[in-house]
């Protein structure tokens, strides 16, 4: 069921949002998830497709490669699980203040690494990411800055 601005509606008729940004974001973390899972099982730092992490900088990596690699394979997963919560309105872990505060941390986590993305893709800061990654690195901060404004203006209505 829809209302008259394309927002679908829950059974008891409460317009419940917009959430096609939030379906892009889950399927944007959990790529990453599944990236940072196939680096982490061959023991290496860095991404599929992204720039190459020399021997020298791996070897100054603070943690175990694989380790760090699982941890952030799970950072993807709960930011994924916490895009679909703020998109389902899923407020069973503490209600709205902690969930409203798990999406801002995810949204900052976005902005930090989608940041350094684009600008080292279109300016080049030396980290070796190409334009195409800095696009994505667009796409994902606003595909996050929408499902943070739609959950945050929902909480107002």
């Amino acid at each position: 069921m829809a209302d008259g601005a394309g927002r679908s509606t829950g059974g008891a008729g409460r317009a419940t949002g917009r959430r096609w940004p939030a379906y892009g974001l889950v399927v944007m973390f959990l790529a990453y998830a599944v990236g940072k899972g196939v680096f982490a099982a061959q023991h290496r730092l860095g991404f599929p497709g992204g720039p190459p992490v020399s021997d020298a900088e791996a070897a100054g990596y603070f943690l175990d490669a694989s380790v760090g690699q699982w941890m952030a394979c799970g950072s993807g997963v709960l930011g994924a699980l916490v895009v679909l919560a703020a998109a389902y309105r899923w407020e069973v872990w503490g209600g709205r203040v902690v969930l409203g505060g798990a999406l801002s941390l995810v949204v900052l986590a976005v902005l930090g690494g989608g940041g350094i993305m684009a600008l080292d893709g279109f300016v080049g800061i030396g980290v070796g990411w190409q334009w195409y990654h800095g696009v994505v690195g667009v796409v994902v901060i606003l595909l996050s800055l929408l499902v943070a404004r739609e959950f945050f203006s929902a909480q107002r209505r």
